[in-house]
């Protein structure tokens, strides 16, 4: 029997423009926004809908603002008539979006929290003082091997291993530096730095880690309504709590998206969804395993054909 995993994005797939046309053409999608904005106080929506571009690229900003939309998709879809998933998983930030769809977390306090973690990993290591690069075409082992050579006293190591191709390494940034020149010597295909705010998911980032524990703990987390796995265990959870330690050890912890992928697939998926701005997690998927289906709804047109993708249907009543 196929079974289909809802799938949920983290940073890097912002613009603006996102989620406009969902908010134009679904009432439940605008009443998300509307939620957020009044989470927040301010109007996050018009910030996803108009930018500026660099505004909408700080990270305190566009941790909310993914969340909203993937949320907003999340409600178009079920406002269409989308099948529930078997199970939800998220990319880093998207574990929240994963918990908001699994009923563990309100999108109110979702926000108001990401928010929050934008802020303390930007703080948590001054500007320019660490760094990320993505790897492609070596070995984990290697990866990790190299890490290790680099970081000389410093902090290095993988911070998102998204597929058997692609890893990316997070420290200190002469760290990540040396670390690039080893693995270019030791045949990586590709190893560039990448231009992002702050070294997430690495030991660098637990002062946010910390600070970000004291506010999960005031949060009400329910039980899951289905299944999620999680990026630092790459293993499925049902309980409100284990969300809750879970969102904790993930801030300097490794995105193990590879394993929780192949977790999915041994666990009958056979379609995943990617909801909310982007395709970066489908092509991720598509990566690990060829043989799966990938759908993705961030727009009017997504979702239509998705929804016929799914159902065999345009219209579903």
């Amino acid at each position: 029997m196929s079974k289909v995993a809802f799938i949920f994005p983290g940073q890097g797939s912002q613009a603006p423009g996102m989620g406009r046309d969902l908010s134009e053409q679904s009432g439940a999608a605008r009443r998300v926004f509307e939620e957020a904005d009044a989470a927040l106080q301010f109007a996050i929506s018009d910030l996803c809908f108009n930018g500026p571009a660099e505004k909408l690229q700080l990270t305190e900003n566009t941790q909310p603002a993914i969340l909203t939309t993937s949320i907003a998709a999340l409600r178009a879809m079920e406002e269409a008539g989308f099948p529930k998933p078997d199970s939800v998983a998220g990319h880093s930030l998207g574990e929240y979006s994963a918990l908001v769809a699994a009923g563990a977390l309100s999108l109110s306090d979702a926000v108001r929290t990401v928010r929050a973690r934008g802020r303390y990993m930007q703080e948590a290591a001054p500007v320019g003082s660490g760094a990320m690069a993505a790897i492609m075409g070596a070995d984990l082992g290697v990866i990790m091997e190299a890490c290790n050579e680099a970081a000389q006293g410093e902090v290095c190591s993988p911070a998102n291993i998204n597929s058997a191709n692609q890893v990316v390494i997070a420290g200190d940034a002469a760290a990540v530096d040396r670390a690039i020149e080893l693995l270019k010597e030791r045949g990586a295909k590709r190893a560039i730095r990448l231009n992002v705010s702050a070294p997430f998911h690495c030991a660098l980032m637990m002062p946010a880690q910390e600070r970000l524990a004291e506010d999960l703990e005031k949060l009400d987390f329910q039980d899951l309504r289905v299944p999620l796995v999680t990026n630092v265990d790459a293993a499925a959870i049902t309980k409100g709590d284990d969300a809750r330690d879970a969102l904790v050890r993930q801030v300097s912890s490794p995105v193990r998206w590879h394993e929780s992928v192949t977790y999915l697939v041994q666990e009958g998926v056979d379609t995943f969804v990617e909801v909310g701005p982007g395709k970066v997690l489908s092509g991720l998927v598509r990566q690990i395993d060829k043989a799966v289906r990938c759908l993705n709804v961030e727009d009017a047109r997504s979702l239509s054909a998705s929804r016929e993708s799914l159902t065999g249907t345009e219209k579903v009543s």
